[in-house]
């Protein structure tokens, strides 16, 4: 009776092993396979996104600012820069350097937003597509405001 038990609980541990190596065979078989190979649609336009955003920046800018890591990167640094987080924005310009990556660039992008003013909480225009549109353009004029009139006239 004893050799018995032994055998019975060495094949339960052994079966319990398989489970915990190959967790599939613990999983119920009901999942549908189809839902795991397709993205969520939102992820595909987040994707589709950022795809646009550097085919744009390629097509306006061309050399370095365009690169994708410069992109990044740089944009990063200038919304760090607004936010008043010095610290993490340093840090990222010192990968934006190491890329070899257009300092000028992160000037004229910053100036650009700055010169924008503060971004209205009621706008649907958000930091990141300011950031954005300055860094495609950093000599734009500011967008969505009328422009200040100057206190001389000449006559």
């Amino acid at each position: 009776m004893q050799r018995f038990r032994m055998r019975f609980v060495t094949a339960a541990l052994g079966a319990a092993m398989m489970f915990v190596a190959n967790p599939t065979f613990a999983q119920n078989n009901e999942q549908k396979p189809a839902d795991k190979e397709k993205p969520p649609a939102a992820d595909t336009k987040e994707t589709q996104k950022k795809i646009d955003e550097f085919a744009e920046a390629e097509r306006l800018l061309g050399g370095p600012a365009a690169n994708p890591e410069c992109l990044w990167l740089g944009r990063r640094v200038v919304s760090l820069l607004w936010r008043d987080d010095l610290d993490t924005a340093f840090r990222h310009l010192d990968l934006y350097d190491r890329f070899g990556c257009p300092a000028g660039h992160i000037q004229a992008t910053f100036r650009c937003l700055v010169r924008q003013g503060n971004i209205d909480a009621k706008a649907t225009d958000t930091l990141n597509s300011r950031v954005h549109g300055c860094w495609v353009n950093p000599n734009a004029e500011t967008q969505g405001t009328a422009a200040v009139p100057s206190g001389t006239t000449n006559h």
